[in-house]
């Protein structure tokens, strides 16, 4: 989806409007569901479906025209320690447009303890799913994070813990399931499928190797 804004037919900034109204219309009344902007950000793991410079550009005009003018907090990917640094430097430069005291989430983070806590510095929280706990090093670098920036999720369907991730042996739910999508039961999960139910599975990897309870 790297092109949209390019490939829009009626143009980048018809494009962007269209956006905003969406947007507009997600906020209104009492029980606005619209509560931030995103999934954006870099994945530099992915150059060969959007270039690094496409990127760059169209994440500052969701930074500076989208999020910005809705007064609503990022949803952030990013991807490879050099996205984590050119991210970094663009949200340092806009940091000023977001909200003052929940810019937003840097979700399914599995970068080094430092790029997090530069996160952390500048209001964000870290979001931590199964693609999070896949080695002893972001095993680490969770123990070391502070409690309450600490965001858990799931990314499903994606993201499941699997019993090569280093986290694996801190699990201890598990439910039925079955092999193929088309033989879903009520109360069953699919084989290999990331489910909802699987929160409960990140938080005990990330309660075990910090030692709580």
């Amino acid at each position: 989806r790297c092109g949209e804004f390019n490939d829009a037919v009626e143009g980048a900034s018809e494009y962007l409007a269209s956006l905003l109204a969406v947007a507009h219309a997600g906020r209104e009344g009492d029980n606005g569901f619209c509560v931030a902007v995103g999934e954006c950000g870099l994945d530099y793991d992915r150059l060969q479906f959007c270039s690094k410079e496409v990127q760059l550009q169209y994440l500052e005009v969701q930074i500076t025209e989208l999020a910005a003018p809705l007064g609503l907090p990022l949803f952030l990917h990013c991807r490879t320690s050099e996205a984590a640094t050119d991210l970094l430097e663009l949200l340092a430069k806009h940091r000023a447009l977001l909200p003052s005291t929940s810019p937003g989430v840097v979700h399914s983070f599995d970068g080094s303890l430092e790029d997090a806590q530069r996160f952390i510095e500048m209001g964000f929280d870290i979001g931590i799913n199964g693609c999070s706990l896949k080695t002893a090093q972001n095993l680490e670098v969770i123990q070391k994070l502070p409690r309450d920036r600490i965001l858990l999720e799931t990314d499903a369907p994606w993201c499941a813990i699997k019993p090569t991730h280093a986290g694996h042996g801190h699990v201890r739910s598990t439910w039925n399931d079955v092999k193929k999508p088309e033989k879903w039961e009520e109360g069953k999960c699919v084989k290999d499928r990331c489910e909802p139910c699987h929160l409960r599975q990140v938080l005990e990897v990330v309660a075990g190797c910090r030692g709580e309870e």
